[in-house]
């Protein structure tokens, strides 16, 4: 299982918020110093969220972005306001591996598809973030009445291989992952799973190791690395 190291964006700055909420934010400094950082860790890949990009609805933190990719030479997966395949194609010039459609899933799913007929279902992720199992969007700002297997479910049938879950309410809460949800989703939709949100410590990575065989793949955490509850090369180590 592969754990990926988080850098959410807000204001040209690395963040962490609680629970999505933008008006309960920490700094912790220049975003290309913490990849750096991250990469000279261990650190196999990265986890990039573009806030200002995810308010806005399009990329706000595209030159930040490239330097990054410039800087530490690992994959890169970015979200946040990626709502066409313009910005599809703007991060996939600038080195992105993997692009994470969040929102647009849910309000234009042609686009995921046209996405993945153009780029391949390797570079294509779509995000599922889920508050009290319902699917959230425009930033975390609003909730949808779908839940996350039903589009999970839905997105596998039109082609769709990787998610990215996040359970809004553990998010930046050092609480743990919602291991059971996380599960389900794996289960039912036969996809492969990203698990992230509410990550605390090394026995939140042993937990969600366990989950490996039945389709979580990878865990991003950010808060419990950049809070120094979790040591990014001691969670590298427990999961190879």
């Amino acid at each position: 299982m592969e754990i990926i190291p988080a850098i959410d964006i807000k204001d040209g700055e690395c963040v962490r918020l609680y629970k999505g909420d933008f008006a309960e934010k920490t700094v912790y400094g220049d975003p290309v110093e913490m990849a750096k950082l991250w990469a000279n860790k261990g650190a196999s890949r990265l986890h990039i969220v573009d806030l200002d990009g995810a308010l806005d609805g399009q990329p706000q933190n595209l030159d930040l972005i490239a330097e990054i990719i410039n800087e530490v030479q690992l994959p890169v997966q970015v979200g946040g306001g990626i709502r066409d395949k313009k910005t599809i194609k703007q991060y996939l010039n600038i080195g992105v591996e993997r692009v994470i459609i969040g929102t647009a899933a849910i309000k234009n799913p042609n686009l995921v598809i046209d996405a993945i007929d153009k780029f391949g279902a390797e570079r294509i992720v779509v995000g599922i973030d889920a508050k009290n199992g319902q699917v959230a969007t425009e930033g975390w700002l609003e909730t949808s009445d779908t839940s996350a297997v039903e589009l999970g479910i839905k997105m596998k049938n039109k082609g769709v291989k990787w998610v990215v879950y996040t359970d809004i309410s553990r998010d930046g809460t050092l609480s743990g992952p919602n291991i059971e949800s996380t599960k389900k989703l794996a289960k039912k939709t036969g996809l492969q799973v990203i698990a992230s949100g509410g990550i605390s410590d090394i026995e939140d990575i042993r937990s969600l190791k366990e989950l490996e065989g039945q389709g979580v793949k990878a865990a991003i955490t950010g808060k419990a690395l950049y809070s120094e509850s979790l040591d990014l090369k001691e969670a590298i180590e427990v999961t190879e």
